[in-house]
This record gives C-alpha cells, sequence and structure tokens, in this order.
C-alpha cells in the first residue's frame, strides 16, 4: 500500500502533479519497485524542487520584455567608438576624455559580462551521466547530417564538408573520427567527437573498410547522410581559444606531406595574424586567419613541430641533404580524411543499450628527435651567434590602441647606404616639433661650437666604458679610439616627453629596443634588386657611405655588400619588423615612411602580447 503524500507549499506544482500520478498508478508504470522507489524520492527531492524554481524565476525574466537586454555585442561596440573617435583626439577634449574612460578596465570588464549574460554563456556543462557497463552490449548513437553544395577544397571530391576527418585506428583497425574542426558542422552539432566509432553511413557497414571506401559511399549519397556511431569515452565540448599569433613563415598544406589532412590544411603567409582556436592537438592546431568569415578551422603546424622542422633544416644546410624528417606520430599525423558532408543536423537517436565503445587511440609520441639548442649570453659587440639561435615560428599578439601623448617610437634599420639617414632627415624637417632623435655620447672632447646635450653628450671614457658595462647603451662602438654610443635612458626621456622619436640603430640593438618599455615600430628599409639599385643611386649621384670623404659614388662591390647585408638582416631579424619598404625610389620610399607614421599615430596595431599584459 503507498501512503499519498501531500505536497508542500514550496514544492514545484509540475513535479508535484508528477509525483501525484505516479502514486495513482501505484507503480504500474515501473519494472521493479527499486525504479518505482528512485522516482517517487527523486520527485521529492528538495533540490530538485528548488531547481526547477530557479529555472521558471530565469524563465519569467526571459519572457518580460523589461529584463532583455538591447544588445548582445556591447564590447564590440565600445571598439568600434574608440576607432571612430580616435582621429579627433587632439582637437576634441570631449573625445579624448571619452577615449580615456572607455578603456578603464572595469568599465570593459562590466561590459564583458553583460555580454555573457545576454548571450547566455553561463549555462553550465553538464557531466557525462555514468552507466553501468555491459561487456556484451555497446550504447550507439545515430547522428543525421543534411548534405549541401558548397565545395570541398580538395581535388578528388566535389561534396562539402562536414568539418571533420576519419582515419584507420591502428590498434583496432575500426574507422574512427580522427578530428573535428572549430566552427565546423560537426562542432556546432555537438554530436559527433574524436574517437567516435565510424559502424554504419547510410545503413552500410564500414567494417573492414578504409577511409576511402567511407568516402566513396558519402561521394555517392544524396540528400541526408546518417552515421552510426559508437561513442568515444572521454569529455565533449571544446571551447575557441582566444589567442592571436602572427606567423613568422609561409606554409602550405598541400606542399605538407607530413599533415594528417591536406584538404584540412589552412594555407596562409609570413605576416598574418591568425586565431589559434584549439591547440589541444601537441603537433597540429587549429585556425583561422584573423578576419576570416568562414567558421571551420584548417590545420597547422603547431609551434614545437614547426620549430623542429626548422632545427633539423638548419642542421641539414649546407650539407646538399634534403630534409626528411620523422614526424609521423600515432596520435596526431595518421593520415585522415574529411568527411564530405554539412549543414544542418536532423535528428539524434541513442539506441537503448548500456555504455561501451571502443578505446581511443592512444600513444605518446617519440618519433620527433629533440635537437638541444646552444644559450649564449649575447655580447653586441662580438657577433651574430645569439640570433643564430632564435627559431621564428608563431608570436602571440594582441592589438595596441593608440594613446593620446605617447607615441611609438620609429626604427628604422637596414644595410649602411641603403638611405635610412636620409629619410630620418627628411622626416624631421617636415615638424622639428614634433619628431626627435636621441642625442649620441662620445667619449671624445668637443669641438668648436659643438654644445654639450645637443649635439653630443660628452662624458669621459671611464664613465662611458662602466654604463656600457651596466647595459645602459642600446648600442656602442669605437672610432678612431674614441667610444660612441645612444643611451636608452635618451630614448626613454623622448617617449615620456611625447615626442615622436625616430631611431637608425645598428640591427643588433634591435635586442634591446624591443621590449614592453619601448614598444619600437620596426621598418626595415631594404634595397632593390642589383640593377635598380645600381641605377638609381647613380641617377641620384649617391655618394658611397664606405667612403669617409663621401667624394665618390659607390662600386658595384659596394652594391653588393649593401644586398648581401640586408638579406642577413632580413634572415636574422625579419620576425621582428612590423614593415619593410624597398627603398628604389626615395620620394615613394618617403611616401610609404608618412603613411607609417599616421598608421603608429592612429591606427590600432597587432603588438607582443606581453607588452600590455
Amino acid at each position: 500500500m503507498t501512503t499519498k503524500i501531500i505536497p508542500s507549499r514550496n514544492w514545484d506544482p509540475v513535479l508535484s502533479g508528477l509525483l501525484a500520478s505516479l502514486q495513482e498508478t501505484n507503480g504500474n508504470v515501473c519494472n521493479s519497485d527499486e525504479e518505482y522507489m528512485f522516482l517517487n524520492n527523486l520527485l521529492r527531492s528538495k533540490e530538485l524542487h528548488a531547481l526547477f524554481k530557479v529555472h521558471n524565476k530565469i524563465v519569467e525574466k526571459d519572457r518580460n520584455e523589461r529584463y532583455r537586454p538591447v544588445l548582445a555585442s556591447s564590447m564590440q561596440i565600445v571598439l568600434e567608438i574608440l576607432d571612430t573617435i580616435m582621429p579627433y583626439l587632439e582637437e576634441n577634449e570631449d573625445c579624448k576624455e571619452l577615449f580615456f574612460h572607455l578603456q578603464k578596465p572595469h568599465l570593459q570588464g562590466l561590459l564583458c559580462s553583460h555580454d555573457a549574460v545576454a548571450q547566455k554563456d553561463y549555462y553550465p556543462r553538464l557531466p557525462e551521466i555514468p552507466q553501468d557497463v555491459d561487456e556484451d552490449e555497446e550504447t550507439v548513437k545515430i547522428v543525421q547530417l543534411v548534405k549541401s553544395n558548397e565545395p570541398l577544397n580538395g581535388e578528388q571530391s566535389t561534396e562539402p564538408i562536414v568539418g571533420a576527418t576519419i582515419k584507420t585506428d591502428e590498434e583496432t583497425g575500426k574507422i574512427v573520427i580522427a578530428r573535428v574542426m572549430h566552427g565546423g558542422a560537426a562542432d556546432r552539432s555537438g554530436l559527433i567527437h574524436v574517437g567516435d566509432e565510424v559502424c554504419e553511413v547510410n545503413g552500410i557497414n564500414v567494417e573492414g573498410k578504409t577511409p576511402n571506401d567511407v568516402l566513396k559511399i558519402l561521394q555517392s549519397s544524396e540528400g541526408t547522410i546518417t552515421f552510426k556511431l559508437i561513442p568515444a569515452d572521454g569529455k565533449y565540448g571544446l571551447r575557441e581559444s582566444r589567442v592571436r599569433v602572427r606567423a613568422h613563415f609561409d606554409y602550405d598544406a598541400t606542399n605538407d606531406v607530413h599533415i594528417p589532412c591536406q584538404e584540412a590544411g589552412l594555407k596562409f603567409v609570413k605576416g598574418d595574424i591568425l586565431h589559434i582556436v584549439s591547440r589541444e592537438d601537441k603537433y597540429w592546431w587549429q585556425a583561422r586567419k584573423e578576419g576570416d568569415k568562414n567558421m571551420r578551422a584548417g590545420l597547422i603546424p603547431s609551434k614545437l613541430l614547426q620549430e623542429r622542422r626548422i632545427v633539423l633544416e638548419r642542421a641539414n644546410e649546407g650539407k646538399g641533404e634534403k630534409v626528411i624528417s620523422c614526424l609521423k606520430t600515432p596520435d596526431s599525423c595518421l593520415p585522415e580524411k574529411m568527411i564530405p558532408t554539412q549543414e544542418g543536423v536532423a535528428e539524434r537517436v541513442p539506441f537503448c543499450a548500456p555504455l561501451g565503445g571502443v578505446d581511443s587511440v592512444g600513444g605518446s609520441p617519440q618519433c620527433i628527435p629533440k635537437v638541444k639548442t646552444k644559450k649564449i649570453i649575447y655580447d653586441l659587440a662580438e657577433n651574430d651567434d645569439f640570433d643564430r639561435e632564435e627559431i621564428p615560428t608563431y608570436e602571440e599578439v594582441v592589438k595596441l590602441y593608440p594613446r593620446p601623448g605617447v607615441i611609438r617610437p620609429l626604427v628604422l634599420i637596414g644595410p649602411p647606404g641603403i638611405g635610412r639617414n636620409e629619410l630620418k632627415r627628411r622626416l624631421m624637417v617636415t615638424n622639428p616639433e614634433k619628431f626627435r632623435t636621441p642625442t649620441p655620447y662620445t667619449s671624445r672632447p668637443p669641438r668648436a661650437g659643438e654644445i654639450h646635450g645637443k649635439d653630443y653628450y660628452f662624458v669621459s671614457r671611464e664613465k662611458m666604458e662602466e654604463e656600457i658595462q651596466e647595459g645602459k647603451f642600446i648600442e656602442y662602438g669605437e672610432y678612431k679610439g674614441n667610444l660612441y654610443g645612444t643611451s636608452a635612458e635618451t630614448v626613454k626621456s623622448l617617449i615620456d616627453s611625447a615626442f615622436f622619436c625616430i631611431l637608425t640603430p645598428h640591427y643588433q640593438a634591435l635586442k634591446m629596443l624591443r621590449t614592453a618599455d619601448v614598444k619600437p615600430y620596426i621598418v626595415f628599409i631594404k634595397p632593390p634588386e642589383f640593377d635598380a639599385l645600381k641605377e638609381t643611386r647613380n641617377a641620384a649621384f649617391a655618394r658611397s657611405t664606405f667612403d669617409e670623404t663621401n667624394s665618390r659614388g659607390f662600386t658595384d662591390d659596394e652594391f653588393n655588400e649593401i644586398i648581401r647585408s640586408s638579406r642577413r638582416i632580413e634572415f636574422l631579424y625579419g620576425h621582428w619588423f612590423d614593415e619593410v619598404i624597398v627603398n628604389a625610389d626615395l620620394l615613394i620610399a618617403f611616401e610609404q615612411l608618412l603613411q607609417v607614421v599616421h598608421k603608429i599615430e592612429n591606427d590600432p596595431l597587432w603588438v607582443p602580447a606581453s607588452w600590455v599584459q
């Protein structure tokens, strides 16, 4: 006999109704007394009733117009406002004040929280429901996707992409989901996960088949594609990272024999800003080009993988060997094939069987050799050994917005004789009160008419050597027995005084200048090809900078030395350049430099993430 429970006034009426219905049936809807008692206790649970009350409150507020957000992207609106008012900061005090307030961390944090609530990004991710495992039975799920006409970026298929790849599990021989691409249909559906075993496609058993066989089945299918999958063990739900990086090399998946799936590769060139959406795979990241409207991410080599590739290439330089490195790993580099279906999840019908499934592919990669690089304490006066150890791949970046009264210094880098000092001179002539260059230091005595602090800072050799040892000079050298150099403090004082500081240092000085305190904008002044370089310099009657008297033109050997030195600088420091200007025509190069100045003053620019943290 069942005792009827009188509902409490704090109970949810819907749950109370279900409990009353259960009691009226006397447990006839249940297969056993244990099931009846479980449902009875669950529907009487105070915790469940409390959760329903909270849910109902939220739903009621959502239905009330006054609780609905006006927009769900307030932070984006603020960024657009900052871009809009930036050109008027100097002439309008209201714009300057608004610009200052909108950049306050507390206000931006509040707006980000508002957007998270407005976009309902606060829902918890529920854990997996534990179930008893029956060795003789497995849980399977049916996933239906609707084909569309989006073309695949491959040569053997014209079918659309679902945003997932398949491969053969080396241990079990089964066809499994190898990778789910962020932003693709599989990722958006939430129904297909890495490690899921593919049992059937459109009712066709795929046991013993290869990934190519499965692709042929998919390509010949029309309309709805139905997958029968055995779920993989593990956690689901991948969150996109917010990391942006600047690429320091070119990449084309069609030329990469080691990528697991060429169709899934993302092509980019040096200097591109990439949004790294997933770094879960040790060797293959998922990324999108910044600003690209294509939601699906592509595969790119990870920082670790690319660094090891570069080390192997450098180790084989000069030996005349083609680098074929051992890059294949059990987890990450098995051949994969894109699943050519997409768009629209029709339904998901789980079969009523206990959880089973297959083990995900495992094993730690051991094939990639670890190459140690030298650690050398860099001495500015010695050589470039430190710079040879730099392995540029990706650099994490964020946008830096210009601020009133704070101007990033302009650093012109290039080989001797390329015209950096002439470009600097022309720029400073346009506005002497705005553009400044730091006054150098020297250990020689002043000459007639020279003023301390204007022409040079004249100090003793002992004092200058002492400050050099303390690291206070960004560059220094000796000429005819006297020391010359540029102090880091003079550069910092110009920046702090809101001047537009222009520097033309030796390229090795970049290691001391490229810091969060200075935040330089580095422009590489590059020579054209030999014929153009010779023709333009001779036409302008340019005087050789290799001759102390500047009494003659450049020789062919000197032109070749300019080009050779340029290539060396670009090889060592090219990953630090913000801009490259080819100085084939001085007037054109100067116009390009003026555009750079305008960009520094007005545009938000990508900088190393460490500079703003």
